[in-house]
């Protein structure tokens, strides 16, 4: 069904692109370029071209408003390409390296149990 509809809203879309490059250009843009046959007179608003971009600019963007809530109600994840998936890194067992443990150095004694000062 979605597919269907993002056809449709293509099609729609090279519709409009279509109807509104067959419009005759009135330089000034929107229709303001001072000419009395422009956008808001009455000749230009009953041309079939303009209304012909006014429906299909309507129907267009009432499509893209269908097609957004259509997407975010859509339950479910996406499929994921299981190509795509990080794979763990493969892991290979060694012994661990045995060293002898570090013993402090026992300070030499006098007779009398003292610590004698280093020279």
């Amino acid at each position: 069904m979605f597919a269907f509809l993002l056809v449709v809203h293509a099609i729609i879309a090279a519709t409009l692109v279509t109807v509104i490059l067959m419009q005759k250009s009135e330089g000034g843009g929107l229709g303001m370029g001072g000419s009395p046959s422009g956008l808001m007179s009455a000749r230009g608003a009953a041309d079939f071209l303009t209304r012909a971009t006014a429906v299909l600019a309507t129907v267009f963007v009432l499509f893209s408003i269908v097609l957004a809530f259509y997407a975010a109600s859509r339950s479910g994840p996406a499929p994921l390409d299981p190509s795509l998936v990080r794979q763990p890194a493969p892991t290979t067992q060694t012994a661990p390296i045995q060293t002898a443990p570090r013993t402090a150095p026992v300070p030499a004694t006098s007779d009398d149990g003292s610590v004698p000062l280093a020279r």
